[in-house]
């Protein structure tokens, strides 16, 4: 009998030299991710990777929402500042060849073969890290290691990275949220941000509403994912691209490989309810009445969908701002309105759903904020998002009769009065104005130019 081949040495080395072009490329990477547009987030995530700390970079979100590109667009910054070209590696762990290979292992091929010493400033970037089994321990020893080295991770399945991260890189590891595309991003990438908005420094205008909303319908129907919105392709069948791509990937396959998961359909009926009803308060009663899933397993699952970055569950509160202390029901939010769309297909801007889908896009542009967002409901009134850290609350609307209709808004001011809030909005579909209605001040807003508004406020912060 023959013994089975093993990779060689040369091959990897070979491999190496594939993934890391700038080695021999006129010291850049390829001119695609050059010219691909940055995302907003971009700046703030290239401070780090600049800083001197002895500490790993933790890049993480979902599927499709352009972390590797970041990561390369990172490294041609560091090409381009002049950074040589042998001190920077790039690793996608996902490549078969690699597979079995330890971390530092890598780290010591990429040290044979430019002749680094401990001491010289790396930068190494390790794309797709979840799919090597406890990755966490071995980021850490090598951070440990090397402190001259700047070490940057990037992974999609945010469920086994949030939580290992947090577990074993305490002290160790900066965790890096890239969400979907805002909708100012997603503007942005379709190089219509300057002629459908315009600003005076402090605040944003819509320059033509009609023309703003078309967008916004776009959005909430693609325009999550970079690919989806710069590929016609993609947007001709972003349905399946979604699908495929985003959602199946996560559902049928990283969840199941992190968390051991046996029955798949059990999680994909959970998940096709739970993005049916976004936005809608829920309970784990009627979850598991719908699904056919029982409530235990119900619970762990959501853990899973909230760490995998699909969803975001968020608990209520009563009219005087607090928490209540048995929470039985709740509101779950996709990460994403186009998720909805490519499972139960695309919708017109007088669809139905669409009241859900404005809340559910409205909603993603805070994922980068943590703490103090619930949904005030109580027994003749409810807000649809509160924020008890800061104060303000907002009602959204994909109508304009909510002006005309005070009536409409009785549990809004009752809300706003009881908790003396000043800032508070109200979203409408196309009107724009300030009134008072029962000694109370009401800013109305197009929930187009909200949601833009609230990405390009959240990105100042960070």
């Amino acid at each position: 009998m023959h013994a089975l081949k093993t990779i060689s040495k040369e091959e990897i080395e070979r491999r190496l030299f594939f993934d890391n072009p700038w080695w021999k490329n006129n010291g850049r990477v390829d001119k695609h991710y050059q010219d691909l547009p940055k995302r907003s987030y971009f700046p703030s995530f290239y401070k780090l990777v600049q800083q001197d700390i002895n500490r790993a970079i933790v890049l993480m979100g979902p599927r499709r929402v352009g972390k590797t590109v970041m990561a390369l667009q990172a490294i041609d910054a560091l090409l381009t500042e002049g950074i040589s070209p042998y001190n920077i590696l790039y690793i996608s762990l996902e490549t078969p060849l690699y597979t079995g290979m330890a971390l530092e292992e890598m780290v010591n091929m990429f040290q044979d073969i430019h002749q680094h010493s401990r001491k010289e400033t790396l930068f190494i970037v390790f794309d797709e890290i979840q799919y090597l089994p406890k990755w966490e321990i071995h980021l850490k020893s090598l951070v440990d290691s090397y402190p001259a080295y700047q070490f940057i991770a990037t992974g999609s399945a945010a469920a086994a990275l949030k939580l290992k991260s947090k577990e074993s890189g305490a002290g160790r590891f900066t965790d890096f949220l890239l969400p979907p595309l805002t909708f100012s991003e997603y503007l942005a990438f379709i190089e219509k941000e300057d002629t459908l908005i315009a600003t005076d420094g402090e605040r944003f205008s819509a320059v033509d509403i009609e023309a703003l909303n078309t967008e916004f319908v776009n959005y909430l129907n693609y325009g999550g994912y970079p690919e989806a919105v710069l590929s016609i392709t993609a947007q001709e069948d972003s349905a399946r691209y979604i699908k495929s791509d985003i959602i199946d990937k996560v559902l049928l396959r990283d969840l199941p490989s992190v968390y051991g998961i046996a029955d798949v359909q059990e999680l994909n009926a959970l998940f096709t309810t739970i993005a049916y009803n976004t936005s809608n308060e829920i309970s784990l009663e009627s979850l598991s009445q719908s699904s056919g899933v029982s409530k235990s397993t119900i619970k762990k699952y959501l853990t899973y969908l909230e760490a995998a970055f699909l969803i975001k569950i968020i608990h209520r509160v009563d009219i005087h701002a607090k928490k209540f202390k048995r929470a039985t029901r709740f509101k779950v939010y996709l990460t994403n309105p186009s998720m909805r769309a490519a499972l139960f297909g695309t919708i017109k801007d007088d669809d139905e759903a669409m009241g859900s889908l404005v809340e559910t896009a409205i909603f993603s542009q805070w994922l980068h904020i943590d703490g103090g967002l619930h949904y005030a409901r109580w027994n003749n009134g409810e807000v649809d998002i509160v924020n008890t850290l800061n104060n303000w609350c907002v009602e959204i609307k994909w109508s304009d009769l909510v002006v005309k209709d005070a009536r409409k808004l009785k549990g809004f001011i009752g809300y706003i009065k009881q908790n003396k809030i000043s800032n508070n909005t109200v979203t409408t579909k196309t009107i724009s104005q300030e009134r008072i209605i029962d000694d109370t001040l009401i800013e109305f807003l197009p929930s187009a130019l909200y949601a833009y508004t609230l990405g390009k406020n959240i990105l100042k912060r960070l």
